[in-house]
């Protein structure tokens, strides 16, 4: 299967989609909406048409859903492979050619990408995909009259393709979520965006599949549609016949990278549970129960026994996770997760992400064929807290993204040190940059006080005044060295 992410430039992802035995745990952590509510959930009101599904005009909804819907222009700074490095010269006889008949090459340049989003409260929050925004130094949203303001990313999720934005306005129009679990196949949906940077554009079709597994990540549960999406619609919502969101295109299936009438979409109810915690902590907490699974295939319910080709076999236990904890086991089959049959193994992930961390969990399973039930206290995945997947005042005002230096990933680096923040990124041309700090530095000090975990850097920075050097102590091989960077604003 090939897919494309919709947004330029285009992804590419091909092969066959395999559940490995990669780490089990996934999205939808829990969470309680602020107040005022992130969003709504009642249906616009469709001027001269009933309520009813069936009978509801498209012109009505397009009307009603349009003007919420938004175009996102992202600029990003891109090194340039054709500059010359530092020494002036290269060992790549292209880049001599270049520099011989054209002179010195930028070092770096902006490319620009469009991509679209909606509008889910009248303050301001937008609703787009991850990979529209990922990368872009510069976020600028368009409204359907024409207005355009700079955003900021409020949150973001790789692993869910889902973002949230921000701008500074009020009074806007906004649209409503549905219920996505209520989708059937063959309903009717209409999908509204910016392909190829056409503003305002509707295309209609109905529900294909629910479900569906494409390879885009460990939580796959799209939607798939025939509503004709393209490049562009990227974060664009997909609504039903009363106006509601049910979904956010986010791929398509095609060998051209155009429209063939099979694209996908993230159920609402996915965000759901994803955008509350945007707005509370700008990333996603996720339930981890530690082991690795794989299908139940034919041969191995025949070699295991199994009365059915059902479940998540355990392939690996974790050492001191809640799987080893609850003495589950490499072998079992997880049939069950707290009062929930598992019929595919893909299914288990997105549960066990959304059980609140400290919760515990029923989990039974088939041990050499007979059944056993054990109970698991489910823990916090334990994934790095990039600072670069919110916004935050170490990207914003020094453009740094940082992430806690564990043992294991120090030893990964070769890095001597076991605690601090290693530096993950560094915008060029920003405070950051100009002090010369580099990826892979490890910050052992901010302000002569040790640093080892993302909230005591954004602590240390929100108490730093306006225009004062913020002095970093880093850790670079084998050296130590001081840095004084002053921050932007």
């Amino acid at each position: 299967m090939r897919t494309h992410r919709l947004f330029k430039p285009w992804i590419v992802l091909t092969g066959v989609v395999l559940l490995t035995a990669g780490i089990l745990l996934l999205t939808r952590g829990g969470s309680s909406a602020a107040v005022p509510p992130l969003w709504t959930e009642k249906p616009p009101a469709l001027a001269g048409s009933s309520t009813a599904a069936s009978s509801t005009p498209w012109v009505a909804v397009a009307k009603a859903d349009t003007p919420a819907v938004v175009n996102i222009s992202t600029t990003q700074v891109v090194k340039n492979p054709m500059a010359l490095g530092d020494q002036g010269s290269s060992n790549d006889p292209f880049q001599g050619f270049f520099h011989q008949f054209f002179g010195d090459m930028p070092r770096t340049f902006r490319t620009h990408s469009l991509g679209s989003g909606f509008i889910i409260r009248e303050d301001g929050y937008v609703v787009t995909n991850n990979h529209v925004v990922d990368g872009a130094t510069e976020i600028a949203v368009k409204l359907s009259d024409g207005r355009e303001f700079p955003a900021k990313i409020v949150g973001r999720d790789e692993k869910t393709d889902l973002a949230l934005l921000k701008i500074d306005a009020k009074g806007l129009p906004v649209l409503p979520f549905g219920d996505s679990d209520k989708l059937q196949v063959g309903e009717p949906v209409m999908a509204i965006g910016n392909p190829f940077g056409l503003e305002g554009t509707v295309t209609t079709g109905i529900v294909s599949a629910e479900g569906r597994v494409i390879g885009e990540g460990p939580y796959d549960n799209f939607i798939q549609t025939d509503a004709s999406i393209n490049p562009g619609n990227s974060g664009g919502p997909l609504v039903n016949a009363t106006g509601q969101v049910v979904g956010i295109d986010t791929a398509i299936f095609s060998q051209s990278g155009e429209s063939v009438g099979i694209g996908f979409a993230i159920p609402i109810n996915m965000a759901k549970t994803i955008l509350p915690q945007f707005e509370a902590k700008g990333h996603v907490t996720r339930g981890w129960l530690g082991v690795s699974i794989q299908p139940v295939t034919p041969e191995l319910a025949k070699a295991m026994q199994l009365p059915k080709e059902e479940g998540a076999l355990v392939a690996q236990v974790l050492p001191d996770s809640p799987a080893q904890k609850a003495g589950l086991q490499a072998g079992d089959v997880i049939v069950e997760y707290d009062g929930h049959a598992i019929a595919k193994a893909e299914e288990l992930p997105r549960l066990v992400a959304g059980t609140p961390v400290e919760q515990t969990a029923t989990v039974k399973v088939l041990r050499d064929g007979k059944p056993l039930t054990v109970t698991a206290q489910i823990a916090q995945m334990p994934e790095p807290q990039k600072m670069a997947e919110a916004a935050s005042p170490a990207r914003e005002r020094l453009g740094l993204a940082v992430q806690p230096l564990t043992p294991a990933l120090a030893k990964q680096l070769g890095l001597p040190d076991t605690s601090g923040l290693v530096v993950a990124g560094v915008k060029d041309g920003s405070p950051a940059a100009e002090a010369g700090i580099q990826p892979g530095d490890v910050i052992v000090q901010v302000n002569r006080k040790p640093t080892r975990t993302v909230a005591e850097l954004r602590q240390a920075l929100a108490a730093q005044k306006a225009g004062e050097p913020t002095l970093f102590q880093i850790h670079r091989k084998d050296a130590s060295l001081f840095v004084a960077v002053t921050a932007n604003g």
